[in-house]
């Protein structure tokens, strides 16, 4: 859920910047990648690929299927940090893949592999204690490229995710690999699927709806900016805690029973942590005195996601459908 948003990762040529002077790419900045001496600029850093990366490691499950689904298995040296299972159609390219660590594998890790590409849409995967920081790579001579969605700096982050900033960076990957076929047919493929969730889900439900990622003491929902709050609109729903201007705040129950909403969507987490999964989190609500009151709870009104999809990558359309089929199994 560490999920931040900005259209602003560009790729440049010596001398020429593919990306429109207001930050978003433009149609050519795919091809940029393909020629020799080709810049990848991400998140304010700018680092050479020479050509197209042979070992490249991903530092994180969204990376890795970002990475499988363009088809780029026999191009990894490395893959770490898997949060729930693969999914199912890249379970056999995933297994090609040497896995580093359960969670980051640290820098003598990754640096024994010889990398060179670095791939994360989370920003935490170049901590110090992890891979360690982008620009000690770029020192290396190894590019490392971090997600617009989690860039370091607050100031380089836009305040909402978007579907177009996620197929952009789909298909910078894709331009970095030399293999952009493959990433037009990737978000192309997406986009009609997001098309058709959102025709299909009922219209003029009025619903409101709270996402709920994690915790039981404290719950972390879904405020405004992030993936829940940009699919809520596209399916034509209200997010109840829009007008908290974070993506993932701290709630509290009271506050939520004030604004009692209709449906209550829950992430499916299986880290094993308080209130992570669907199933414990529907005991929760049940059995606390406050949330049993819920008019969700009362009449059962859940949609169950898989955690993972809550994040801005390849699975984020996947959210919009799952949502789609829930409002209809509700509404009708």
């Amino acid at each position: 859920m560490r999920i931040k948003g900005l259209l602003g990762v560009c790729l440049l040529l010596p001398g020429l910047a593919a990306c429109g002077a207001s930050g978003t790419a433009s149609s050519g900045a795919p091809n940029a990648a393909r020629s020799s001496g080709a810049v990848t600029t991400s998140c304010g850093l700018d680092t050479r690929v020479p050509a197209p990366p042979r070992r490249a490691i991903s530092l994180e499950q969204n990376a890795t299927e970002i990475m499988l689904s363009l088809g780029l298995a026999d191009r990894m040296a490395g893959t770490s940090y898997q949060t729930d299972p693969v999914l199912p159609s890249l379970a056999a390219e995933y297994k090609k893949v040497p896995v580093l660590a359960k969670q980051y594998p640290n820098h003598e890790a990754v640096l024994a592999k010889e990398p060179d590409f670095l791939y994360s849409t989370l920003s935490s995967a170049y901590a110090d204690q992890a891979a360690g920081p982008r620009a000690g790579w770029k020192k290396l001579g190894v590019p490392a490229y971090l997600s617009v969605h989690d860039c370091e700096t607050v100031k380089l982050t836009a305040d909402e995710v978007r579907f177009d900033t996620i197929f952009n960076e789909v298909k910078h990957i894709a331009a970095v690999f030399g293999v952009e076929q493959r990433g037009e047919k990737a978000v192309k493929d997406l986009r009609v699927r997001l098309d058709r969730a959102v025709r299909e889900a009922p219209k003029n439900t009025g619903a409101k709806l709270m996402w709920y990622y994690s915790g039981t003491t404290t719950p972390y929902i879904a405020g405004h900016g992030g993936l829940p709050s940009t699919v809520s609109k596209q399916v034509g729903v209200d997010n109840a805690f829009d007008d908290i201007r974070h993506k993932w705040p701290a709630g509290n129950w009271e506050e939520i029973a004030e604004r009692d909403p209709d449906v209550i969507v829950l992430a499916d987490l299986t880290r094993g942590g308080d209130g992570d999964s669907a199933e414990a989190k529907k005991r929760f609500l049940r059995a606390n005195p406050v949330t049993s009151q819920l008019d969700a709870v009362r009449n059962n009104r859940f949609i169950v996601v898989p955690g993972s999809a809550m994040d801005p990558s390849i699975r984020s359309v996947s959210l919009a459908e799952e949502l789609s089929k829930g409002l209809t199994a509700l509404y009708g």
